[in-house]
């Protein structure tokens, strides 16, 4: 694994931004744990293991700079083999800011998340939230490919701007694929230079956080939670697989954590 010495030679500096990839992969141990052959960091990207939990394996991706910048390239690439059990978190909240550069399409920053679990492998990934500072352009895709019989629970909370300043342009795209099939494919892009609307009741309704849960379990095959409102600005839906969703507006990051932690703890219950 890169040690935080050896960031800022690792990652690829260009003149558009930073370019940065972490990758981890996690296999069963044969010993009833989880191993971690691949614990690889980048540039601003570091990767440390925790004290894990049982058979499951925890990694923090620890932030060793500001960012992403207008112009940076980030990503994150994770594998979780057969029998594997990964949770992966973050220290602290990803933050987008401006960059430097000047010109239409120059100051876009690009945060891309790869994830593969195998049959029988489970990946909970849970990272702190992403903020959109005013003035920077992001475009986070995240594109997740389950085996049948994988196990996911992911996470993923925006909050559009600090206190007391509009947002940066913030797009996402999360693709989720079950055994090759499209699960889940949707994008939402809120901002300046966003179309019209985004802010407007039938969208965010002038909300600043939103977020959503995906959980995938062989069990729902059987057993599927009912489509349910979690709240004022929540709701629990069944997608076309063993897999819910669960999409949630709130007015800040506190209140929209606390919907989203009880729509899982009601899942693992």
């Amino acid at each position: 694994m890169t040690t935080a010495g050896e960031t800022a030679a690792a990652g690829g500096m260009t003149t558009a931004g930073v370019e940065a990839t972490a990758r981890i992969a996690a296999r069963a141990d044969g010993r009833g744990g989880t191993a971690l052959p691949v614990l690889e960091s980048e540039g601003p990207l570091a990767l440390r293991r925790t004290r894990g939990s049982g058979d499951e394996a925890r990694v923090m991706l620890v932030g060793a700079m500001s960012g992403p910048l207008g112009g940076d390239r980030f990503a994150v690439e994770a594998e979780v083999g057969a029998g594997a059990r990964l949770r992966v978190g973050s220290a602290a909240a990803t933050i987008a800011l401006p960059g430097q550069a000047k010109g239409k399409g120059r100051d876009e920053a690009r945060y891309d998340v790869r994830i593969e679990v195998a049959d029988g492998g489970e990946l909970r990934w849970l990272p702190e939230q992403l903020i959109s500072v005013q003035g920077s352009d992001l475009y986070v895709a995240t594109r997740v490919e389950l085996a049948v019989g994988a196990r996911l629970v992911f996470r993923e909370e925006q909050v559009l701007g600090r206190a007391g300043e509009g947002p940066g342009r913030l797009g996402s795209r999360l693709t989720v694929r079950l055994g090759g099939r499209p699960l889940l494919d949707q994008e939402v892009v809120c901002g300046p230079g966003a179309p019209g609307g985004w802010d407007g009741p039938a969208v965010l309704g002038g909300r600043r956080a939103l977020g959503q849960l995906v959980v995938v379990r062989p069990e729902f095959a059987e057993r599927t939670p009912a489509p349910r409102v979690l709240g004022e600005s929540a709701a629990l839906t069944p997608l076309a697989g063993p897999a819910v969703l669960v999409s949630a507006l709130a007015p800040d990051a506190l209140r929209l954590r606390r919907v989203l932690d009880e729509a899982l703890a009601q899942l693992d219950g």
